[in-house]
């Protein structure tokens, strides 16, 4: 099991991201993840700016960014991630329908790639 870094016994690098991170989410403590990174207060920075980047105000809804993510972290087996994405992507309106279209979308995905995968389907001129 990786070490947390809990605030009281953070350096000050490290404070300052939790403090950010707190400040943004409107939380009053950061999540495991952000306390095994802290084991590296770099690494902890970059993946905070980094993001904080990506899932900025955008093009795309905040709601579709987290069901991508959700759905990005499933496909990659990342079960903290999944756990993680799914409470963010309710916590900003995803309901239990729209969950379940998801569930859906990733499976039949993963089975498709999978076929097109072991049969070495070539890409059709029309996609590329």
């Amino acid at each position: 099991m990786p070490r947390l870094i809990d605030y009281v016994e953070a350096g000050p690098e490290v404070r300052a991201v939790f403090d950010e991170i707190k400040a943004a989410r409107g939380v009053a403590d950061v999540n495991n993840f952000w306390k095994a990174l802290a084991v590296d207060p770099a690494t902890l920075r970059r993946t905070w700016e980094s993001l904080r980047q990506v899932m900025a105000p955008g093009a795309l809804d905040p709601l579709v960014k987290e069901m991508l993510y959700l759905a990005a972290s499933m496909a990659a087996g990342c079960a903290y991630c999944s756990a993680s994405h799914a409470a963010a992507a309710r916590a900003k309106g995803m309901t239990d329908v729209q969950y379940g279209e998801l569930l859906a979308i990733i499976g039949m995905a993963a089975e498709t790639n999978r076929l097109a995968e072991a049969l070495r389907v070539p890409v059709d001129a029309a996609f590329d």
